[in-house]
């Protein structure tokens, strides 16, 4: 459960980036298109990707690759970065599972056109960790719940819902493949839907956050692990963009630390715990800087 500060807190930098963010989206868009690489690099990382964030940097945006890398990790990289682009102001899209077959569609395309669009069929059963998928026969009614459950939770605090969301899409593992990179693609989708910018659930540290979370709930029904996660994540989404949006100056966390009463491990320990307003560029720990009047 997400606590009522956290809730509070991030009430209360909506409502900053709500006003800030008028007129502002030519901004934004740029802020998108920069970091796209990293949340495509993180995604697929998840997944066993050996692209690195520069090759996926190269291969977005330069068309180019570094080294000799397999088709199917250039097709992952290029068809996320396009369901990502895709659903970029497309928040009145309607969640539903022509949508998510959609999606699918265009992520496998390419690298396993047979299966590309369509839920697990006979006979495609599968297991992750100790965790056995629900059967195939089962797949489309049991999204079809979930979906209905989402949509009309509305008692239910917002990140809670799309953690519940997300814990349970990947316990029904729909599809024999991509299943992981469009559970995190609707994450974003549900964020857009209300207002807010997309999150980057990142590689580094899943064995000990991302995980966990996943055997926490199939085990015993908890959330909490990956609430606190999207939760971390959202706000530093949040104060990533209102730093950019006030104008300040974007400076690495270790030189704002220069000078200060504070060591960097101290505000690095502060920063994951986004108890200031830093953010992670590239892995890099990065925080607004007040420019001189």
């Amino acid at each position: 459960m997400i606590n009522a500060v956290t809730r509070h807190n991030l009430s209360n930098l909506k409502k900053e980036f709500e006003v800030l963010k008028r007129s502002k989206e030519s901004l934004l868009k740029i802020l998108d298109e920069v970091e796209l690489p990293e949340l495509v690099y993180n995604s697929n990382a998840i997944e066993n990707s050996t692209l690195t964030l520069k090759e996926t940097e190269r291969i977005l945006l330069e068309q180019e690759v570094m080294r000799q890398v397999s088709v199917r990790e250039l097709f992952e990289a290029k068809n996320l970065a396009r369901v990502t682009e895709y659903l970029r102001n497309k928040a009145d899209i309607a969640l539903d599972n022509e949508t998510i077959l959609l999606l699918h569609k265009m992520l496998i395309s390419g690298i396993n056109d047979a299966i590309a669009g369509r839920f697990r069929n006979a006979y495609e059963y599968f297991r992750v960790g100790t965790h056995i998928a629900p059967a195939p026969e089962h797949v489309e009614l049991l999204l079809d719940n979930l979906l209905a459950e989402h949509e009309s939770n509305h008692e239910q605090y917002f990140l809670e819902r799309i953690v519940y969301f997300h814990l349970e899409f990947e316990r029904i593992h729909p599809f024999v493949d991509g299943n992981g990179r469009i559970g995190r693609v609707l994450i974003n989708l549900q964020l857009a839907k209300l207002g807010f910018p997309p999150v980057i659930i990142r590689n580094k540290g899943k064995q000990d956050n991302y995980y966990p979370a996943f055997r926490a709930f199939q085990e015993n029904g908890k959330t909490d692990l990956l609430d606190r996660q999207l939760a971390l994540a959202l706000t530093e989404s949040l104060h990533k963009r209102l730093t950019y949006l006030k104008g300040q100056e974007v400076v690495r966390l270790s030189d704002y630390a220069k000078g200060k009463d504070e060591s960097i491990n101290s505000l690095i320990n502060a920063a994951r715990r986004q108890t200031i307003p830093a953010f992670r560029e590239k892995g890099v720990w990065k925080i607004g800087k007040n420019k001189p009047l």
